[in-house]
């Protein structure tokens, strides 16, 4: 079994991307879970948010306290014991951040970490930040768990047409930029994101 959990902030839609990470695995024909931590979700309050991927049917129903995968929605949190709780050197991390992985490795020392200008994307495409299914791209292009047309399935059942245009486009973005081999992103629409040096992100569409 997979345990993934999401840390973000009200607002950012993080209960929204763990239930699209079960959906798409779901439709993977895999068994699957999606649950928000108890609790009111205020804007701007920190949000946590799980999911679990599995070939066998799931009995489990607590809170992710070991995760296989952390996905960090804002990247103010990763200070933040929540976030850092039960993680371990086998532990990947995808962060929002403009930032290359060096950039966390005195906080995450021995992680494998995936960083992506997840908010840069969304500003790119959506006109606003909203980058819960271009983290979704960046996870499912690094951990190969879901395929991204599941996860386009998913994010077409739930959003509007002219909203899931969009998100689908932020969500291969992120997707391809992840995983550059994949033939999914030979015909795949979305936009370039270009690393300068290693450390600065660019977008362009």
């Amino acid at each position: 079994m997979i345990e993934i959990r999401l840390h973000g902030r009200g607002g950012q839609g993080t209960v929204t991307a763990a239930e699209l990470i079960a959906e798409a695995a779901h439709l993977d024909g895999k068994f699957s879970q999606a649950f928000p931590s108890f609790g009111i979700e205020r804007r701007g309050a920190p949000v946590e948010a799980y999911a679990r991927i599995s070939d066998k049917p799931i009995t489990l129903h607590s809170k992710i306290y070991k995760p296989d995968y952390l996905i960090i929605q804002d990247p103010t949190l990763v200070n933040m014991d929540e976030v850092r709780q039960g993680i371990s050197k086998e532990t990947f991390i995808v962060i929002n951040t403009e930032k290359s992985p060096a950039a966390f490795r005195k906080i995450f020392e021995k992680n494998t970490i995936q960083t992506i200008p997840a908010t840069q994307i969304a500003l790119a495409i959506l006109g606003k930040p909203i980058i819960n299914t271009i983290l979704l791209g960046a996870f499912a292009g690094v951990c190969g768990l879901l395929d991204p047309k599941s996860l386009t399935t998913a994010i077409t059942a739930r959003f509007k047409k002219e909203v899931a245009e969009k998100n689908l486009k932020a969500m291969n973005t992120a997707y391809c930029h992840c995983n550059q081999n994949s033939e999914y992103c030979f015909s795949a629409e979305k936009c370039e994101v270009a690393v300068d040096g290693g450390q600065n992100f660019s977008v362009t569409c």
